[in-house]
């Protein structure tokens, strides 16, 4: 049989992706394409090519497809399955930390990507249950996914920057959250809270340092901060210049996290709504479950390649200074 199967969203990309599909057989010759039909249906497809006993199983999108590939995949329990996301969607923070923003950019030739176990997290809220590759965030960061789930006629960075600052108008909120962090209790009223495997988050880089196969989260967690500020800091943040020594951030590593809420929580796993206010969910965990995907990734680029030493050099001297 066939051993890889491309898993295609045709609207992704504003409809972008739909064109570059019909060129799969260039890039992967007798690959099996299977498109998706709507939300949630990569999920199925997945585990049904993962089932089957394809090798490789290509997720053709954005972020949204990538997170819905890879769930697929882990349901279906073959850590064997070379997981590829080729990033032809709105956003793709995933593609980029595994340097295949670039590889799509300038090589697209399948002998130059490797493989590369990688940590993924398990999300859960009462019978909910996702997996998550590239982060999950709480509160804030929830809320900005729902406003630009709104928004169609932008793509990429520029699509969540107007995002946070509708969110910034319509949900600014700090509520009080009890925190287990690796068995450490913490209460804290919190307006956002972030774990990062990859380093971007909307196409802002919330976790600079992350590495996918280093056993932890990247934590970022900003408290009841004045609206003006988060104004202040926006464009810093674009650029991963986070005010790590405001009092009421905080930086950090963990394997696990319990959050209980004293109102309902938003949550967004790899951009893609968890649990909404409406949902009543207060209570969610998340843990880290350590190389348990296999992946492709592009080596020149992976992390951001030599084009990101600089920033992240610059951004670690500001992290060691903090206090």
């Amino acid at each position: 049989m066939n051993t890889t199967c491309v898993i295609g969203n045709p609207a992704a990309g504003r409809g972008r992706a739909g064109r570059l599909l019909a060129n799969v057989e260039s890039l992967l010759p007798g690959a099996v394409l299977w498109p998706t039909t709507g939300p949630g249906s990569a999920i199925d497809l997945a585990q049904t090519a993962a089932e089957k006993g394809f090798a490789r199983i290509v997720a053709a999108g954005g972020d949204g497809t990538a997170h819905e590939v890879a769930n697929g995949i882990l349901r279906a329990g073959r850590e064997d399955v070379l997981f590829s996301p080729w990033p032809i969607g709105s956003m793709n923070d995933y593609a980029f930390t595994l340097g295949l923003g670039t590889w799509w950019q300038t090589a697209r030739d399948m002998q130059q990507l490797c493989p590369l176990a990688v940590d993924v997290g398990l999300v859960v809220a009462g019978d909910r249950r996702r997996f998550i590759v590239n982060n999950c965030g709480f509160g804030f960061n929830g809320l900005v996914t729902i406003e630009a789930s709104k928004i169609r006629w932008l793509r990429g960075t520029p699509l969540y920057s107007l995002a946070v600052l509708k969110t910034l108008v319509k949900h600014f909120a700090a509520p009080n959250i009890d925190y287990e962090i690796d068995g450490q209790t913490k209460q804290a009223n919190t307006l956002a809270f972030s774990l990062g495997l990859g380093q971007r988050e909307g196409g802002f880089p919330l976790a600079p340092f992350a590495q996918l196969d280093d056993g932890e989260f990247d934590l970022l967690r900003v408290g009841d901060i004045r609206r003006w500020e988060m104004i202040r800091y926006f464009p810093g943040m674009m650029s991963g210049n986070l005010p790590v020594h405001h009092p009421k951030v905080a930086v950090g590593r963990c394997r696990t996290v319990k959050v209980r809420s004293e109102v309902p929580i938003c949550v967004h796993t790899d951009g893609e709504v968890f649990c909404s206010p409406d949902d009543g969910v207060r209570e969610v965990t998340v843990s880290l479950l350590p190389k348990r995907l296999r992946v492709e990734m592009f080596p020149p680029a992976l992390y951001g390649g030599t084009r990101f030493d600089a920033l992240r050099t610059k951004i670690a001297d500001r992290w060691a200074t903090r206090g």
